[in-house]
This record gives C-alpha cells, sequence and structure tokens, in this order.
C-alpha cells in the first residue's frame, strides 16, 4: 500500500517538526538547484528556521546581484501598474460621469412626463404606458393612504377607549369619596345630637314622681 496523503497542517511535536523541516528544507534546496541546472535560471532561495536560524541558496550569481535584480523588476512593476491603474481610473471615471449623465436625464424626461409635460414626442403605446404607470402608482398612493388613515383611526379609537376607562375609574374613585364623607358627616352630626342630649340631661334632670308626694300629703292631713 502507498503512502498515505499527508495533512496539511502544523506538526504539534516538536522533534516531529524539526525532523519533517530538516527533511523539507532539504528537498527544497535541492529542487531549486535543479531548475537552475536545468533551466539556466536564476534562482534565489530563502528559509529562516523556527527559531530564526538562516538557510539559503542562489545559483551561479550571487544573492546581491539576484535580489537587487528582484527590486528593479519589482520597482518597474510597481511603476507600470501604477500607471495602468492610474489610466484606467481615468477611463473609468470618465464612462461613470457619462453615464450618471445620462441616467440624470433619464430621470429628469421620466419626471416631466409623470408631471403631464413634454409629452408630444411620446407616441400612443408609450403614452399608454405612462399612462398604466401612472395608475399603478395611484393605486399604491391610494393603499398607503388608506392604510395610514385606518392606523390613525384605530389609534383614536384605542385612546378614546382609555380615556373612557379613565373617566369611569374617577367617577367610582369620586363617588366613594362622597360616600365616605356623607357617612363621616352623618357619623359627626348623630355624635354632635348624642353630646347634646347629655348636656340637657345635665342641666335639667328629672322630678320626682308625684304620686308619691300626694299619698303621703293625704295621710298627714287625716291624721
Amino acid at each position: 500500500m502507498g503512502r498515505g496523503r499527508v495533512q496539511l497542517k502544523r506538526i504539534e511535536n516538536k522533534i516531529n517538526r524539526q525532523v519533517t523541516f530538516s527533511k523539507r528544507k532539504a528537498g527544497l534546496l535541492k529542487k531549486a538547484h535543479e531548475i537552475s541546472v536545468l533551466c539556466d535560471a536564476e534562482v534565489a532561495l530563502i528559509v529562516f528556521s523556527h527559531k530564526g536560524k538562516l538557510f539559503e541558496y542562489s545559483s551561479d550569481s550571487s544573492m546581491e546581484k539576484i535580489l537587487e535584480r528582484y527590486e528593479r523588476y519589482s520597482y518597474v512593476g510597481r511603476q507600470q501598474i501604477a500607471a495602468s491603474e492610474s489610466e484606467f481610473s481615468h477611463e473609468n471615471w470618465t464612462l461613470e460621469y457619462y453615464r450618471l449623465k445620462s441616467k440624470v436625464e433619464l430621470l429628469q424626461r421620466n419626471n416631466s412626463h409623470y408631471m403631464g409635460e413634454d409629452l408630444d414626442s411620446l407616441s400612443v403605446k408609450e403614452l399608454q404606458n405612462l399612462e398604466q404607470q401612472i395608475d399603478t402608482a395611484l393605486k399604491h398612493v391610494r393603499s398607503r393612504k388608506n392604510q395610514l388613515m385606518y392606523d390613525s383611526i384605530s389609534a383614536l379609537q384605542r385612546k378614546e377607549r382609555a380615556i373612557q376607562e379613565q373617566n369611569a375609574l374617577l367617577a367610582k374613585q369620586i363617588k366613594e369619596k362622597e360616600k365616605s364623607v356623607a357617612m363621616a358627616q352623618q357619623a359627626e352630626w348623630e355624635q354632635q345630637q348624642h353630646h347634646g342630649y347629655n348636656a340637657l340631661s345635665f342641666l335639667f334632670p328629672s322630678a320626682p314622681h308625684p304620686s308619691l308626694n300626694i299619698g303621703l300629703a293625704s295621710f298627714d292631713g287625716h291624721e
């Protein structure tokens, strides 16, 4: 059986990671040398290990010359890309300007048609389409207006019910308050009447029974 495909992810075991690094580094340096010899190419390879150790390879030319050449090509390439992007950007903005200008003109023309202006240039079919668009727009407007009116009426009805409930509650509280005040006044009046009766009884005590006095007087006269 052949070897299974190695899963490409960081090796957690330090020893296995170091062994794999050494093997892969050696194979990478060998491949760089082979492509430089077989294809007569200038190759520069730079590798830093996990601990920061440098490994490098360069073909017959020195590493410095290859890096200088890379810098020159990289600078020229960046300049060309910048110039190309600038030119493209200018052309792109020009196209965008004309596109937006056409769109604005179309919107202005459509707005004039919706207002019933500049209709002479329209054909019968275009006028029919315009009429249909206006009818559709009116339906949406009416539908939205009716919905807003319905929502407003519903809100007013809810507010009216809330006010009625509040008024009923206030009326009930007032009635209970009046009843409480009336009972308090009645109790106070009864208490005043009771105190007045007691005062009269103290000032005017009741007389002795007359029958007893008469009997005694008669008896004394007889004697």
